[in-house]
């Protein structure tokens, strides 16, 4: 047994799986202080299918602490960012398209040093140790605590970012660290904006993964804890703390990943339709597409890995005016400001229960509203959520379309363009179950000078190295394989320069209480 769990604005959501088997379902509100509201769901769980604590081999969390800790602008680390760049990399300093409030936020810092390498490998500079000493020592007397650490195209060669993380390590013992090669993609500036990112929130990061744990283990659950990131797979608690930006998109990922496992189709749309938002996703081959452009979060351009998703405001908790809905939402206060629920704003699930697609609250209290609101305003958000799956596609070919999420009531059984919308059972909480059902992966994306002959080499020792980062992660070796992979020559580097980018996954190793 497995339990997955999926922490979002409005409500937190559990499941208790045995393999594929859904044995019990929750959905609760939020709290304020998330954790409370996990506990308030495990016991939902025990409550509605009693289950031996022990037996359980896994508990998995979809989060959306990081990514709202971003947006609010709260609870972030001071950091600076060491580049390793120069004399080439110095035109732009770090941070230098972020909002003003997000550097204020973060008391950024940048400081430029000599380093870097080409594409093929070869140096740039040397490494200059003395100025990277230089800014460790000034970091230390403003007060920095998290240091990012970025250098020209270290994905292909990572030896001057892990030589200066020593040296800032020995004059800021206490400095969490984090290294642009282990986060980013190719491309110096979005990378280095992921990476500086991710060292921001590492403070908070300890914080809520202790918390996670403290509350699972408060339910006497002795299994390992993991968190789901954006990419649909798994990682363990040390990892989180190390990466926490690596959570950002979890909360529409395991939606997508429930949904292919709750309709049984590995490629279609999916509209994911929660409380405050409607995010709008491809699976491929039971896998979110992933974005093959810069990712924008909170204002700040990004190359992490990210799921393909469009996102709109309508949801269960959005506010209903004459002729809109949303973008607003009454979040997690839904069960006090509704309509139904006694409150004094009309919501998007009060038009769901006056229309009698939902049975939630007290139906009494909307039969007064006027048929043709009702009806407006059901029409206004079947055409936005059909315009978004629409600007989805990539093909001529038609796409099936699943609907998940509690919100998704509020769909037709027929979107313009795109023909059925599919409700498979469990919809309502696809999230939890695609963070339960999550696998764990390992990825390569580098650039390669490829000699004449030896394409083929090259790219299975590529697909190796990702199988071999699964496998290191905790997946079951005989079960790990390749589900993406993209080849790219890029013909104004010189060397038959190609970029390659292997993806593999596999099903998490368990073991019971007693490590069989």
């Amino acid at each position: 047994m497995r339990i997955g769990i999926d922490v979002g604005g409005t409500n937190t959501d559990a499941v208790l799986l045995d393999g594929r088997q859904v044995l019990a379902a929750v959905k609760t509100s939020t709290t304020a202080d998330v954790t409370s509201g996990i506990v308030a769901a495990i016991a939902g769980l025990q409550e509605q299918r009693p289950f031996d604590p022990a037996d359980v081999r896994a508990v998995m969390i979809g989060t959306t602490h990081f990514i709202n800790a971003l947006v609010e602008a709260r609870r972030l680390a001071p950091t600076a960012a060491l580049r390793l760049s120069l004399p080439a990399g110095a035109s732009l300093p770090p941070m230098v398209d972020w909002p003003g409030r997000l550097i204020e936020a973060v008391s950024g810092r940048g400081y430029l040093v000599h380093g870097g390498h080409e594409f093929d490998g070869r140096h740039i500079a040397e490494l200059d140790e003395a100025e990277v000493r230089k800014a460790a020592a000034d970091m230390g007397q403003a007060g920095v605590r998290s240091v990012a650490i970025t250098s020209v195209f270290s994905p292909v060669n990572a030896e001057f970012e892990a030589r200066a993380a020593e040296i800032v390590a020995a004059e800021l013992p206490d400095a969490a660290i984090s290294l642009s090669s282990e986060i980013g993609r190719i491309g110096l500036l979005e990378r280095e904006n992921a990476t500086i990112i991710n060292a921001a929130l590492r403070e908070l990061a300890a914080h809520i993964v202790d918390g996670l744990a403290s509350s699972v283990s408060g339910a006497g659950i002795t299994a390992p804890l993991y968190l789901s990131q954006n990419d649909g797979t798994l990682m363990d608690v040390d990892f989180a703390r190390r990466y926490p930006v690596a959570t950002f998109a979890s909360g529409p990922t395991n939606s997508m990943r429930g949904a292919a496992v709750l309709s049984g189709l590995d490629t279609c749309a999916v509209v994911d339709v929660g409380g405050t938002t409607s995010d709008v996703g491809v699976l491929r081959h039971g896998f979110p597409r992933e974005a093959t452009t810069d990712v924008t979060v909170a204002g700040i351009r990004t190359n992490f890995r990210m799921p393909d998703v469009l996102s709109i405001g309508i949801g269960g908790g959005s506010r209903v005016r004459e002729g809109a809905v949303g973008p607003d939402s009454v979040g997690y206060e839904l069960t006090s400001r509704a309509l139904v629920f006694g409150g004094d704003t009309l919501t998007a699930t009060d038009i769901a229960v006056a229309a009698g697609r939902a049975e939630i609250g007290d139906p009494s209290l909307v039969a007064h509203l006027d048929r043709g609101l009702v009806e407006a305003a059901l029409r206004r958000i079947a055409d936005d959520v059909a315009d978004v799956v629409e600007r989805m596609r990539t093909s001529a070919e038609p796409l099936p379309v699943v609907a998940v999420g509690g919100g998704s009531v509020l769909l037709p059984d027929e979107l313009a363009g795109a023909g059925e919308v599919r409700r498979p059972d469990h919809y309502a909480v696809a999230n939890a179950i695609g963070a339960a059902i999550a696998q764990i992966g390992g990825e390569v994306d580098r650039v390669y000078a490829v000699e004449p002959g030896r394409r083929d080499a090259v790219v299975d020792a590529a697909k190796q190295e990702a199988v071999d980062r699964a496998v290191a992660a905790g997946a079951s070796p005989s079960t790990v394989q390749i589900v993406d992979f993209d080849e790219v020559p890029i013909p104004y580097l010189p060397g038959n320069a190609t970029r390659i980018r292997a993806k593999a996954v596999g099903e998490l190793q368990l073991t019971d209480a007693k490590g069989r």
